[in-house]
């Protein structure tokens, strides 16, 4: 199966979502946590200096990598990544936790390993990070920074201090979204990554990202067999030191976990996409390493609306953003200023430090209540910083509709729809661009919900019906395809509902 086939097999259009026959097991929800058995745990600091850079800034500014990474270091970054931030107590004694980061579905199925060389507390070896005890579990007793090295034909990550591997966990997604779960291992990866370059620009850590390695590879150094785990994205963390020694040959390991539920559910069409859109051989990614941003561009509308200047600062620390970040579940009708439109779209397409370049997805947006902007459809050019224009009008309920007819998408003062040229992205970079297509958007995402609580508004992710976005944005889409929805606006207090509504409402 490719990508094109994939993408259509799992679009949504009214008569799928209706048809569907699809229904929650509330029985085997898969656990929210990894947790190893065989090995014990490092506990992690659980005080540690606050990250107190203007959110903004860290977003933006990529800072020199020359500060040393300590244990404290690394907590306060898996923290304000993948922490658990706060819980909730509902009744009945139903305890809820909220993340650092957005997750479809609020299911959090990425799951983060650690490669340390170089951390100071911290013996070097392979390690998983839990969120649930804030613990870290070492996997391997010897350094594997180089043979993640030599998966990714990256000598770089040899000598960073740390090597942030991000995978995915498929049933704890699929669960609830079934095959199009796939599209949801990126978005969501993604939405973390956005924390992930933020906290480590504002701690000095340098972060650099890597979407292109063998990826059986490196599923063997963690110990995951791809078939129900696989790897997603590196990161490499902190200063460069002592270049890691070469281990030799690494054997397999298979830790004993806890289950994550009585039953799991397969869906081969999401096995088969993880496949087809893997890196077998060195010679694919020296491919993938060749390939440049897909220059497909949106077709002119119409005029120009220059944006205001996006603000340099928020006033709120990268953690306090974090620590109060979560979906918005209802918005007000009140709108936001344009200038906070304009910093959200500017935060969410700022350069990634990336082993490929990005920058093949484009921002689509609607416009129901922004000051100085009127109502309408606009594409975002961010290279004149502006919106132009695809059409004028009142379009709440239409926004509401593409959203799988949710309230959120027209309540929103803006939403914004990511689309990217996916057959151009085939053609360029194979099947793999479907990865860079959502986990771009993904992130891109992610930094917009970040530049909206940091300005103390809200933002919510959502899913959406496929081929209706890029109907409506005609003939600006010609080319596109849809793949991520933000939702961004000002939040009203969310009235009482079931614990299942609350848990069900973000995406379909």
């Amino acid at each position: 199966m490719n990508a094109r086939e994939f993408h259509d097999l799992t679009a949504h259009t009214p008569y799928s979502v209706r048809s569907s026959g699809h229904t929650l097991d509330w029985d085997i929800k898969p656990f929210p946590f990894k947790v190893y058995t065989d090995v014990p745990a490092v506990e992690l600091p659980r005080t540690f200096d606050p990250v107190d850079t203007d959110t903004l800034i860290a977003i933006a500014a990529a800072r020199d990598g020359n500060a040393e990474l300590d244990l404290a270091r690394l907590a306060a970054a898996l923290y304000l990544s993948a922490g658990v931030t706060r819980k909730k107590v509902y009744a009945q004694g139903v305890e809820v936790l909220f993340r650092a980061a957005a997750s479809t579905g609020a299911l959090y199925q990425t799951e983060v390993y650690v490669a340390a060389g170089g951390v100071r507390g911290l013996a070097p070896g392979l390690y998983h990070f839990c969120p649930g005890d804030f613990t870290l579990r070492r996997l391997r007793d010897v350094d594997v920074r180089g043979p993640l090295a030599h998966a990714a034909l990256d000598d770089n990550l040899r000598g960073r201090a740390a090597v942030l591997i991000l995978t995915a966990i498929y049933w704890r997604n699929t669960w609830k979204y079934q095959a199009r779960g796939f599209r949801h291992l990126f978005w969501d990866a993604g939405t973390m990554l956005a924390n992930v370059l933020a906290a480590g620009n504002a701690i000095s850590l340098a972060p650099f990202l890597v979407t292109g390695f063998v990826d059986d590879e490196v599923n063997h150094v963690l110990g995951v067999d791809g078939r129900h785990e696989t790897t997603l994205e590196l990161v490499a963390l902190g200063p460069r030191g002592t270049r890691a020694p070469d281990p030799g040959p690494l054997p397999a390991i298979s830790h004993a976990t806890l289950p994550l539920s009585s039953a799991e559910v397969d869906y081969p069409a999401l096995r088969a996409m993880v496949d087809t859109s893997k890196l077998a051989r060195p010679a694919d990614l020296t491919a993938w390493r060749a390939s440049r941003t897909i220059a497909t561009r949106p077709r002119g509308a119409g005029p120009m609306v220059p944006l205001p200047s996006p603000r340099t600062r928020a006033g709120r620390a990268l953690s306090d953003t974090i620590q109060r970040r979560g979906s918005t579940r209802q918005f007000s009708h009140d709108p936001i200023t344009a200038a906070e439109l304009a910093t959200a779209l500017w935060a969410a397409t700022r350069p990634v430090p990336a082993d490929v370049p990005f920058g093949s997805v484009h921002l689509f947006v609607i416009v129901n209540a922004v000051g100085d902007v009127a109502p309408g459809a606009y594409v975002y050019r961010a290279g004149e910083h502006a919106l132009e224009i695809v059409r004028h009008g009142a379009f709440r309920d239409r926004a509401a509709y593409l959203t799988l007819e949710q309230p959120l998408g027209g309540d929103a003062a803006a939403t914004i729809f990511f689309m990217a040229p996916l057959d151009a992205m085939r053609e360029r970079l194979g099947e793999r661009g479907y990865r860079l297509a959502n986990l771009e958007a993904g992130l891109a995402g992610g930094r917009a919900y970040l530049a909206a609580y940091a300005q103390e508004f809200g933002a919510s992710g959502l899913t959406f019906y496929d081929q209706a976005v890029v109907e409506f944005f005609a003939p600006a889409s010609e080319g596109m395809d849809a793949i991520f929805v933000t939702a961004l606006g000002r939040s009203v207090r969310q009235p009482r509902a079931s614990l299942i509504d609350r848990l069900s409402r973000r995406g379909k």
